[in-house]
């Protein structure tokens, strides 16, 4: 990538439209009916993961298209892999604020948990499925995290444990996302049956989780015949 690409200026272009947008509808869209805001929160969910953060600060930094290294995603792992710690890390946290900012969206616009589900859901299908990237994207498990975090705290800390200590004993950071994705889900549902939260909330776990595990059906290939990445290991050029 020697110079900015369509896609590139398009996603920069619309960072701060979208900013305006998602600004305007917690201005005015209290007293609006009820099917607008639906229609907005929902769009702006979708649109809002859509923006490929680590695909962004790499083109613009690094004139480098991230999907042409290590496993083709967008995602912080790649970036890791490709960039390093800054850059990862900047990728982490835009990438935990849209699924925070979608809940959000739901909540204070809609007020429903059925809404903060639909808007997690849609986000994370965002980040994973980017219209500004023909529907490519990363495997949505900060986003995810993000949405979690803001509806169900517990488990969310639960899963970022168990994400932690699966990558640290394993050196698998997509092992350690699985297992994550997996506590996490549990744990939402247990939670939520015991009446700490919603059950609508478990909805959430079981579609959103198999959302992800399905994104790191490459991973799982590669771990079972042992040739997965190992944390720390750099990317080389686009399996």
């Amino acid at each position: 990538m020697n110079r900015p690409s369509p896609s590139l200026l398009i996603q920069a272009a619309a960072v701060p439209v979208l900013g305006a947008a998602v600004v305007l509808a917690f201005l005015i869209l209290g007293d609006q009916p009820q099917a607008a805001k639906w229609v907005v929160v929902l769009s702006l969910s979708y649109l809002l993961g859509s923006m490929s953060w680590g695909y962004m600060l790499l083109g613009w930094r690094l004139r480098l298209d991230i999907r042409d290294y290590g496993s083709g995603r967008t995602g912080m792992s790649n970036v890791l892999r490709t960039a390093g710690g800054k850059a990862a890390g900047a990728v982490l946290a835009l990438d935990i604020a849209k699924g925070v900012l979608a809940v959000m969206l739901a909540r204070e616009i809609i007020g429903s948990n059925t809404a903060e589900v639909t808007a997690s859901l849609l986000v994370l299908a965002g980040h994973n499925w980017s219209v500004f990237l023909r529907f490519q994207g990363g495997r949505g498990i900060l986003t995810a995290l993000g949405g979690l975090s803001m509806m169900t705290p517990v488990p969310a800390i639960l899963a970022t444990a168990a994400f932690l200590a699966t990558a640290f004993l394993s050196r698998y950071i997509s092992l350690g996302s699985i297992s994550g994705v997996i506590i996490g889900g549990l744990s939402v549902v247990g939670l939520a049956l015991a009446g700490w939260y919603s059950e609508t909330y478990m909805l959430y776990a079981l579609v959103g989780g198999a959302m992800i595990i399905w994104q790191h059906r490459d991973n799982i290939k590669r771990i079972r015949q042992g040739n997965e990445r190992r944390l720390g290991q750099p990317a080389a050029a686009a399996d």
